[in-house]
């Protein structure tokens, strides 16, 4: 693991901490049976009972634990040492059949593939190397087997914190850039403080990455909107619906992919 990678995965261990306690991912109502899914990866993924599923960059596993309350046969990976024991022991206190395995997801090799391999919500800013990734992900799916992943979009990671201009790349740069962090996006006043390094990359440099591992595209939708209200310039517009404030014209904060493994 690199001096970037270990600086991100303390930050990741500082924010697992933080999170698992916040109001933003609500714990709580988690244990009564909530899920923490959005509607949108649930209707473009679909049907998962009876079906393996793996989880990329995991945190501590409310989606992956989700996704076995609806049937998959679920391994949720993250490459923080606090994420993955809170899942393991979300798991097992909720009696959730789940497996959880710490690993850098570039460096991920099971022996073993997957009817689905899914993603989402801010992920591929922290990965150095999109082709080490897509080979990843084709790696673990079985033939036929289904890439799914949610994510925001590059556009809205560019954009100012009014929401009015480009302040940020878009295209990559081929460097870490470094941010320093103050609490955690799920509580901004968490007294807690680190630096992070992260990659800019393009939709279409995402998207090659995966065909040029060998993945059919099936879809790639843009939306308008973000399901979490994260940006500092947006402002809520229905349940899961935050959108840019003050603009005539709609700007994707969101894109969803859905991709398919070759036939053996």
């Amino acid at each position: 693991m690199d001096s970037y990678a270990k600086t991100n995965r303390s930050l990741w261990d500082g924010w697992a901490k933080i999170n698992a306690s916040s109001t933003f991912y609500d714990v709580g109502a988690f244990r009564a049976g909530a899920s923490s899914l959005k509607a949108l990866e649930r209707a473009e993924l679909g049907e998962v009972s009876g079906r393996s599923l793996l989880h990329l960059q995991c945190h501590f596993g409310l989606d992956t634990l989700s996704w076995a309350r609806l049937g998959a046969t679920v391994t949720g990976v993250d490459f923080s040492t606090r994420a993955i024991a809170t899942a393991r022991a979300l798991a097992e206190e909720l009696a959730i059949p789940a497996r959880f395995v710490e690993s850098d997801v570039l460096e991920l090799a099971l022996a073993e593939r997957f009817d689905v391999v899914f993603t989402s919500y801010g992920t591929i800013c922290w990965l150095s190397d999109l082709s080490r990734w897509a080979g990843v992900v084709a790696s673990h799916l079985e033939p036929g087997g289904i890439f799914y992943m949610v994510d925001f979009h590059p556009l809205a990671s560019a954009l100012s914190d009014d929401g009015a201009r480009i302040q940020y790349p878009y295209l990559p740069t081929g460097r870490a850039e470094l941010y320093p962090q103050k609490g955690s996006y799920a509580d901004l006043t968490a007294d807690f403080e680190h630096d992070s390094y992260e990659w800019h990359h393009g939709l279409g440099d995402i998207v090659t990455a995966l065909i040029d591992a060998g993945l059919q595209l099936e879809f790639l939708r843009e939306h308008p909107y973000s399901s979490h209200g994260c940006f500092p310039f947006a402002e809520e517009a229905g349940p899961d619906r935050w959108v840019v404030r003050g603009l005539d014209v709609p700007v994707p904060l969101m894109y969803s992919l859905r991709a398919r493994a070759g036939a053996a």
